[in-house]
């Protein structure tokens, strides 16, 4: 880099200790052919709120006008940040829907904690306004899914995307989702939208356990399967998947710093080399986190 020359990435600040300053200019990414790609379209905006209601404990739903809605697909996620400005990061919360029509999405997501950032979105209403940027990452193939019998599996907070894949999956959706109790936030939607299997931790909804003994208590079979979850889930689903040759696809959570792939905080191994570090991993926020169950390592 010359000396006092700034390069950002996708948005982020880079600060050359040559330089003395820092700048902020447009990210320009290389494609595979060699041409420019500009980043523009993954602004940060003032998204407003539509909506906000607590639909279990430490459960909220929140919707938002953004023009995220207009691009956004099953999969996705949106960066939000807060008000604070101590906190410079943003929370990666994924996209439980999109109204076009609208031009809204709906996030769905669990306070964890003060410090965390969403104990602050969930004290937010109607008409204030919240920074975001989006949608981002990759989303579920839908294509691969289509005509076929498909497993829809969420577990946790991994549930909520999995709602906006069942309403655009055009399948035989089973929808496999499961909870710690009895609190089964976004029963109702699903079942308007699928055959419904609810498994909990404590036994009080459904087949006692995870998703998994959901799956073998019902006899279920399938084509294919889309999952989002905790890792441990995920790790079962891509065994069972490889032992029975089915195409699985995974969402994988893991803690993000930027969200957009620049600062490789949110890493996982893989089969092949990644383009951007030479190395065996995919950053889960740009090349994810969606993916082929055969390409990584959980």
């Amino acid at each position: 880099m010359e000396p006092g020359r700034v390069e950002t990435l996708r948005g982020f600040a880079v600060k050359d200790p040559r330089a003395g300053k820092t700048a902020v200019s447009e990210k320009i990414e290389k494609s595979e052919s060699g041409d420019s790609i500009k980043m523009a379209d993954r602004k940060k905006e003032s998204a407003v709120i539509s909506s906000q209601e607590q639909i279990a404990d430490g459960i909220f739903s929140m919707w938002l006008q953004t023009e995220a809605a207009k691009t956004a697909c099953p999969g996705q996620f949106i960066s939000m940040y807060t008000n604070d400005g101590s906190k410079l990061l943003p929370r990666p919360i994924s996209i439980c829907e999109i109204d076009r029509e609208k031009g809204e999405l709906r996030v769905v997501y669990r306070v964890t904690g003060e410090d965390t950032g969403t104990k602050q979105f969930s004290e937010m209403k109607a008409g204030d306004t919240v920074p975001v940027i989006g949608p981002l990452g990759n989303g579920f193939p839908l294509d691969r899914g289509k005509g076929k019998t498909a497993f829809l599996m969420g577990g946790g907070i991994g549930v909520p995307p999995i709602l906006e894949l069942a309403k655009q999956l055009d399948a035989d959706r089973q929808i496999v989702v499961g909870y710690r109790d009895e609190h089964t936030f976004l029963r109702e939607e699903f079942e308007q939208n699928g055959n419904v299997y609810i498994s909990t931790e404590d036994g009080s909804v459904g087949t006692k356990g995870n998703v998994m003994d959901a799956i073998r208590e019902n006899g279920l079979t399938a084509d294919i399967i889309y999952a989002c979850g905790p890792t441990p889930m995920l790790r079962a689903i891509k065994a069972f998947a490889e032992e029975h040759g089915i195409e699985c696809y995974i969402s994988l959570e893991e803690r993000m710093a930027c969200g957009i792939g620049a600062c490789l905080a949110c890493v996982c191994k893989s089969k092949e080399k990644d383009h951007h570090s030479n190395v065996n991993n995919k950053r889960i926020c740009k090349d994810g986190p969606v993916f082929l169950s055969t390409e990584v390592e959980i």
